[in-house]
């Protein structure tokens, strides 16, 4: 079931039997229509000659002077690169995430719907996490891991988050690597094996983002004043840090360039903000409709470059 559809039945019926509903219907769906990397992927397959890994006006740089200076290989092995730094920061994401469902899991009934759906969509994530790694490995890029400090925020926010700032959090990780990586599915320019892992990643988190959106509805119902502008502040730290890990300015080595200035250019293209505005055009959507867009925050908010 499309996420808009879950967020239609979410607004209608008491919420604890919207809730338990919407779980029982993706249950069925995840036994449905599930995928296993280490079956579904032939990771011996080698890569394309000439396919690339990242459409070129995604990569940050696209557009800019420095962009000019790379030659068409360089500029491969850039949008490589950038594809690596996106991914590693989805398994960063998916880890936090993990650690979020484990704890909605322990405090839960484990005979609701919902908890039960919670625990099956661990399962998937450990699969993504995985596969993705496999991926990284694949294509012969290192992890990027964020900076140690925004780890420990990652860390503070799974252990700390609960309501609609859990699941905002969850939706800011999830949706905006989603858009980017539906995007390329269909485009016959990028790798096989990207397109692949972007299938798999994109079908099972269709339904991790409409959970997440159903019960952030829900549980958002009776937030008001002070608890409305904390959620709020939450998930506009939590969009501005995870705009600014996406792309680690390590990536800019592989094609010898200065890290410091090449993300300084980065920052100030209009076409990486643009790139950024498109990844988070459906959650800031979802999430100002829900009131967790606004006063504190928003100028956090438009420095992340998510908010048009």
């Amino acid at each position: 079931m499309a996420s808009t559809d879950l967020d239609t039945d979410a607004r209608h019926g008491g919420p604890e039997r919207t809730a338990e509903r919407i779980a029982e219907r993706l249950l069925r769906s995840s036994a449905a229509r599930g995928y296993d990397p280490d079956v579904d992927i032939d990771w011996s397959a080698p890569l394309a000659d000439g396919k690339h890994f990242l459409l070129e006006h995604r990569c940050s740089l696209y557009g800019t002077p420095l962009w000019d200076q790379l030659s068409p290989e360089q500029r491969v092995e850039l949008g490589k690169q950038e594809a690596a730094s996106v991914v590693s920061s989805g398994i960063w994401l998916e880890s936090v995430l993990m650690r979020m469902l484990v704890g909605l899991s322990y405090h839960g009934d484990p005979m609701s719907r919902r908890i039960q759906y919670a625990l099956t969509e661990l399962g998937e994530e450990t699969r993504h996490t995985t596969m993705l790694a496999r991926m990284l490995e694949r294509i012969g890029t290192p992890c990027y891991r964020p900076p140690r400090y925004v780890r420990l925020l990652g860390g503070l926010l799974a252990a700390t988050a609960r309501g609609p700032a859990l699941w905002g959090a969850i939706l800011i990780g999830e949706e905006i690597v989603d858009r980017l990586q539906r995007e390329q599915l269909a485009d016959e320019s990028i790798q096989p094996l990207i397109r692949m892992v972007s299938k798999i990643h994109v079908t099972e988190e269709a339904r991790h983002v409409g959970f997440a959106r159903a019960e952030l509805l829900r549980s958002i119902s009776t937030v008001r004043g002070p608890a409305l502008r904390y959620h709020r502040m939450v998930l506009a730290r939590t969009a501005f840090v995870v705009s600014r890990v996406l792309i680690s300015p390590e990536v800019y080595r592989a094609v010898g360039l200065d890290p410091r200035k090449a993300r300084r250019a980065a920052l100030a293209n209009p076409y990486h903000r643009e790139a950024l505005r498109y990844g988070g055009e459906k959650v800031v959507a979802f999430l100002t409709e829900a009131g967790l867009i606004g006063h504190p925050g928003q100028n956090l908010w438009r420095r992340s470059f998510l908010l048009g």
